[in-house]
């Protein structure tokens, strides 16, 4: 007959196990910081429930019964797997979270929103990021990064998703020659300086503000700025809609220029597995903006 139909308790059978241990109720009282009549009695409490001994106190202290010897091992195993359920759930608790960095133009709701509905109990941050600030992937501040191509991280060092690709589009001051354009060509602009701008590399896959004498640019802003004062022109994915904020600014496609690539970056070996699901949410939602 068990302890009045209860459920059996695993601190009862901790309290057991090491009794079992020590052969004895007072260096086992001590070891759990229990008094030792009150081990004895859950102890009692323990043998109640099962409908049997477990222990018998000798001149020395305690020892197993024939029924406690088949129920110490038992009962260590229980203990054991009860320990591999908590830290299984514990680990999983403290992986199921994510900060999410994003540069600059990009818009990501959609695939945070998407990721939080496929994972309602995840606790998700976003983090704006300037372009020259992506070495928080690295430093750890951020689990995942999604920015343009390309980015100064090392192949060997992280794992990247193409996500969607974009056109370039020109901006120009409303003055410029080329503003009435319907459209330009790349081979038009190849003759115009590139100055250093976001990521220094003369890749059309980069940002790009051309102009002749025109030195590096730290901010966006003060790129617009070069722009609309006619000492510089730029180069733009055309998702980039910041440009249009400025009436003084006009922009113009360029038919021939190499896409720019929207990707998903994250350290290679990183065990999280809200990066899985985060890149499965933005493969399935992230796209290019209409123009």
């Amino acid at each position: 007959m068990n302890d009045l139909g209860q459920d059996l308790e695993l601190r009862l059978v901790r309290y057991f196990t090491v009794v079992a241990a020590h052969q004895h109720f007072g260096r086992a009282a001590a070891d759990l910081h229990v008094a030792q009549p009150a081990l004895s009695r859950q102890i009692q409490r323990l043998e109640k429930y099962l409908g049997t001994r477990l222990l018998d106190r000798t001149a020395q202290g305690t020892r197993l019964t024939p029924a406690g010897q088949t129920f110490l091992p038992r009962a260590q195993d229980l203990l054991q797997a009860a320990r591999q359920a908590e830290l299984a759930v514990r680990e999983q608790a403290e992986t199921e979270r994510i900060a999410i960095g994003y540069v600059e133009d990009l818009v990501i709701t959609a695939a945070v929103r998407e990721l939080r509905r496929r994972c309602p109990d995840a606790e998700i941050a976003t983090r704006y990021l300037s372009c020259r600030d992506v070495g928080a992937l690295s430093d750890k501040r951020v689990d995942a990064l999604i920015a343009r191509a390309p980015l100064p991280f090392a192949a060997d060092d992280v794992f990247t998703t193409p996500l969607y690709e974009e056109p370039r589009m020109l901006a120009v001051p409303r003055s410029h020659p080329l503003a009435g354009r319907a459209s330009v060509t790349a081979e038009e602009l190849a003759g115009e300086e590139a100055a250093p701008c976001a990521f220094e590399t003369a890749d059309w896959t980069s940002y790009r503000i051309l102009g002749a004498g025109v030195g590096p640019v730290e901010s966006y802003e003060d790129k617009l700025e070069l722009v609309a004062s006619g000492e510089a022109i730029a180069v733009l994915p055309v998702g980039d809609r910041r440009s249009s904020l400025r009436p003084d600014l006009v922009t113009v496609p360029i038919e021939d220029a190499p896409p720019s690539q929207v990707v998903l970056v994250s350290r290679k070996g990183d065990p999280n597995p809200m990066i899985r699901n985060l890149r499965l949410a933005a493969e399935a939602v992230l796209t290019a903006p209409a123009p």
